[in-house]
């Protein structure tokens, strides 16, 4: 082995594998349907009563008279769902400073569609179920699915050019960014001042805090807890921390490059031989080149990376598991609402995602990526239908709990129609575009 690389262990023979298979963007997708289907299943069987009580399950802390509790479907809905947006927000951050969107005419494709693919479900939401009960659950239309899209993509492999996973994955993450303002402004309590001008002074906290430079992970997490604490009891729902404090975390690395290899450089000089342990100069050297690589990376760069997997493979299967599941009851369904939302996932949301982006790049505000075609948007249009996650989440907070079972058939029903005739439109046009055909007849020439 080249002595460039890090020592292997025999643990690296079982740890290497998993590192490659969480890396796969179709898994968190994948887990997460699993994971919706156990729901439904045991949700519909002999344990269903065992599997609804599980999840509510109250857990909490107790210091004298004053109880701190909530079941863990909530504990799941409130607090591990900050840490999704949280993700959520660094990845839209990177994309606008760091990645393809920094050309803001391609953001602003992004930003039209997403606009589109969350107003003209509305408008046709509240057509059909304006009157009724379930009306004031219009934002369920307004959200698509991340993980499922990009586990959709995945699918397709190659057939799908780069600027539609581009397009598509930044949609959603616009469109998850208003599913959680809608959730905080529409669905949220009765608002208590005080609580927001202690969230407020914890947010000048951590300002405070990167100006005197403190890089200590730790001391930011203990912050966020206490924010979010405050956001809780502020009546605005505590989720929307996460997307505030994604939209803080620096995209500048501590350490510059030039900086890193001259640090480097020291330890580089060294001779072989067993002087990095004691109080030395050499380990401090030693010790300042650990810190060095780590910093040469941005906060936002390391927590992205070190909290992704833990979100697509912990998280989103947790919620799922705790939300997904109802009883299917055809006596018990609001038909009402299920359409309803049938109507605004499985139709609105890829008519609106065409029409804005069509009217963006008329307009001259917007431009479509290298290699889009407009029958490839128009086919992502149709897996923007796939609302499942925040759907769901906002059927929970939206609706009375008799009327919740409804909106969920109507969210999966919708959602499992958008996947399976997103995948195949794009398949379809996949196949017949240019650049795939030139590729084609290029391997045959050779």
């Amino acid at each position: 082995m080249p002595l460039s690389r890090l020592p292997k262990e025999p643990a690296d023979r079982l740890t290497m594998p998993f590192l490659r298979f969480i890396r796969i963007e179709a898994t968190a997708g994948s887990v997460l349907l699993l994971s919706a289907l156990v729901a439904l299943v045991i949700s519909n069987s002999q344990w269903s009563a065992d599997y609804e009580a599980l999840w509510n399950v109250r857990i909490g802390l107790l210091w004298g008279g004053v109880e701190f509790a909530r079941p863990v479907r909530q504990w799941i809905n409130d607090g591990a769902m900050t840490l999704f947006f949280f993700v959520v927000a660094l990845e839209l951050k990177r994309e606008l400073l760091l990645g393809e969107l920094r050309d803001s005419r391609k953001a602003l494709l992004s930003v039209a569609a997403a606009a589109g693919g969350m107003s003209v479900p509305v408008l046709l939401f509240l057509a059909v179920a304006h009157g009724g009960q379930g009306a004031h659950a219009w934002g369920v239309v307004t959200a698509t699915d991340t993980a499922f899209v990009i586990g959709c993509l995945a699918l397709l492999g190659s057939r799908i050019p780069h600027g539609l996973r581009l397009f598509l994955l930044s949609l959603a993450i616009f469109d998850d960014i208003g599913a959680i303002t809608i959730i905080a402004l529409a669905y949220g309590k009765q608002i208590d001042w005080a609580a927001i001008a202690c969230a407020l002074a914890g947010l000048g906290g951590v300002v405070l805090l990167r100006m005197l430079g403190v890089r200590a992970l730790l001391v930011f997490f203990a912050a966020g807890i206490g924010i979010w604490l405050a956001v809780d009891a502020s009546g605005i729902h505590p989720t929307l921390t996460g997307v505030v404090l994604g939209a803080m975390t620096p995209t500048r690395s501590w350490v510059s490059d030039r900086r890193l290899q001259a640090i480097l450089g020291v330890v580089a000089a060294y001779p072989e031989g067993p002087h990095w342990s004691g109080d030395t100069r050499d380990r401090a050297d030693l010790q300042r080149a650990g810190v060095a690589t780590r910093e040469a990376l941005s906060p936002l760069e390391r927590l992205e990376v070190a909290l992704h997997p833990w979100v697509g493979l912990l998280v989103l299967p947790l919620f799922a598991l705790a939300n997904a599941g109802f009883v299917i009851s055809a006596q018990q369904v609001d038909w009402t609402l299920s359409g309803a939302i049938l109507l605004g996932l499985l139709c609105g949301k890829p008519m609106g995602v065409v029409l804005f982006s069509y009217a963006a790049v008329r307009l001259r505000l917007a431009v479509l990526p290298q290699g889009l075609t407009w029958p490839l948007v128009a086919g992502g249009a149709l897996l923007t239908g796939i609302g499942f996650t925040m759907s769901v989440l906002m059927a929970e907070l939206a609706l009375a709990p008799d009327h919740v079972a409804s909106a969920k058939l109507g969210i999966l029903v919708a959602s499992g129609l958008a996947a399976v005739g997103g995948v195949s439109v794009l398949a379809v046009v996949g196949r017949r575009r240019p650049g795939r055909a030139g590729a084609r007849t290029k391997q045959a020439e050779a």
